[in-house]
């Protein structure tokens, strides 16, 4: 067996770990160590492994770049969406109180945990579009 051929088996063992990690990292963030960044990356180093043992093209297959932008914009959409419904709902910018009326701590928790979420989606998007700009410098 090849070692090019055993990189790419542990690889393929490695990869569900690390996004298995990045969720639990991004969904339990407001309980402890963690958040949206940190799971960003951690899921964009996924996406990483993935393109350094099988190639870029395989991570573009996987993840086309215009995919990663749309996700991009996503990600801070869902941030500012955050932001604007509690303004609607009478609160301040992102005053998650506003987002379950009569129940503030509910609110803390819902608004965390979808503020979180769209930081985790622009960072991992954000992560591999710097990866797929620079391992394609050079290449037609």
């Amino acid at each position: 067996m090849s070692q090019m051929s055993i990189l790419r088996v542990v690889a393929k063992v490695l990869l569900p770990f690390i996004l298995l990690f990045a969720l639990y990292v991004q969904f339990h963030g407001d309980y402890g160590p963690g958040g949206g960044f940190q799971a960003g990356v951690i899921f964009a180093s996924g996406f990483v492994l993935y393109g350094l043992v099988y190639g870029l093209g395989a991570v573009r297959r996987v993840a086309p770049a215009r995919v990663v932008e749309i996700l991009v914009a996503v990600g801070v959409l869902i941030y500012a969406g955050t932001g604007v419904v509690t303004m609607l709902l009478g609160g301040a910018f992102l005053e998650y109180g506003a987002l379950t009326p009569g129940h503030p701590a509910e609110g803390q928790h819902l608004g965390l945990l979808v503020i979180e979420l769209g930081v985790g989606i622009t960072v991992s998007a954000v992560m591999i579009s710097i990866f797929s700009t620079f391992a394609g410098r050079g290449r037609a």
